[in-house]
């Protein structure tokens, strides 16, 4: 009978962490139920409205796609750590009002982040595209993008 528990060493906003998870535990269930980090938002669970997207080894994903397991001696950071332009994107969402419910906001945060160090800002379309993965219910996406258009002209 295989075992259904596995040992998960990671880094967790820069902390080394071990976590003894189920094989099927997502990261976002990971994240939220075994760390205590609910900033990472769990939306549609199916990988389409981008709530909970994460920084792995510095690229973004949706957690709830990616096991926790596939997540050993790898870099995880969430809205709750501290990486470059955190703080710059933040006040410009609010700024802009492009925070308005916040369910999605945290995982628009990472990836306007990690557009931003990508490079992938060039343009108000490049923007859109590049963000096209976070959904909005609110329909603040032109708050959004001013936001981190404004973030990028520095």
């Amino acid at each position: 009978m295989a075992e259904t528990n596995h040992e998960v060493r990671l880094e967790v906003n820069g902390q080394p962490v071990t976590m003894r998870v189920e094989a099927g535990l997502t990261l976002l269930d990971a994240l939220r139920d075994e760390q205590g980090l609910t900033g990472t938002k769990k939306g549609c669970d199916q990988g389409a409205c981008g709530a909970c997207t994460v920084l792995l080894d510095g690229r973004r994903v949706v957690s709830c796609l990616v096991l926790a397991v596939q997540c050993e001696g790898r870099a995880v950071t969430t809205v709750e750590g501290d990486f470059p332009r955190k703080q710059e994107v933040t006040d410009a969402f609010m700024r802009h009002d492009a925070l308005q419910c916040g369910a999605c906001t945290p995982g628009q945060i990472m990836s306007a982040t990690a557009l931003l160090h990508e490079g992938r800002a060039g343009s108000d379309a490049q923007i859109r595209e590049f963000m096209s993965g976070n959904l909005c219910r609110c329909g603040a996406y032109p708050n959004i993008v001013a936001a981190i258009r404004e973030v990028a002209a520095r």
